[in-house]
């Protein structure tokens, strides 16, 4: 009898912290775009803004660098828009190879902030509800984490918070996610860090993320798939 109250006491708990994680989660995004905070990311507010935030990093390096992380991981943490240009804000501030790690650090931050809250929030629901159809998945993914969450982060075509959301609801280790991620991101962040350089150049995104850029990102993703292949193909008995 005590035991089963106890066991109810902590699923109340549960209910309640994760409902109000949810809310605290819909009030940022809520405010984000009720303030209209976007329009402080996009490319047209960047390039007005560039000779004042260059005059502020220059003159307050180590603010800038903890101020460029933490926004950086707010923002992917919560899926809002804008992480593509703080990206070519990092390259024009800090240079490709140091924006390309700040950025590392805060996309990784952000993203593994969302998948845990994925996996807190829905992962026990989804698993109640489809456990049973989702188990061959769940099972194949596990064992081949680190190929799958590397392609998915390599090849530009999945959207960022997608890939969080689904990979909270997997089993895949924390460990293997955060790995699989931050290498994942890097050449995507480096592309974007130079291309920052020549911000003054850019006049969309789109002269960015050319098809021979996206063909090459997402050969990457099908190479991080080959020892999946492999092991799939080595695993078949001969005869």
């Amino acid at each position: 009898m005590i035991d089963t109250v106890s066991n109810q006491s902590k699923s109340s708990s549960s209910n309640v912290g994760k409902i109000s994680i949810a809310v605290g989660i819909v009030l940022a995004i809520g405010a984000f775009f009720y303030f209209d905070l976007g329009r402080f990311l996009s490319l047209t507010a960047l390039k007005e803004n560039r000779d004042s935030l260059l005059a502020f990093t220059e003159a307050n390096s180590a603010a800038a660098v903890g101020i460029f992380i933490v926004v950086y991981a707010i923002v992917t943490g919560l899926s809002l828009p804008g992480a593509v240009i703080l990206t070519l804000a990092g390259g024009f501030l800090f240079g490709a190879v140091v924006a390309t790690v700040l950025v590392n650090v805060g996309a990784t931050t952000g993203a593994t902030v969302a998948f845990l809250t994925a996996r807190y929030l829905l992962r026990d629901t989804v698993e109640q509800k489809f456990g049973k159809r989702l188990g061959p998945f769940q099972e194949g993914f596990a064992k081949n984490a680190f190929s799958y969450v590397l392609t998915l982060r390599l090849i530009p075509l999945f959207p960022f918070f997608v890939v969080n959301l689904v990979s909270g609801l997997t089993r895949v280790n924390v460990g293997t996610y955060v790995a699989a991620t931050a290498i994942g991101i890097i050449p995507g962040s480096f592309v974007y860090a130079y291309a920052g350089r020549q911000l003054g150049t850019i006049n969309s995104l789109k002269e960015i993320a050319s098809p021979n850029v996206i063909s090459a990102f997402v050969l990457l993703g099908l190479l991080a798939l080959v020892p999946v292949v492999y092991r799939r193909i080595a695993a078949k008995p001969v005869g």
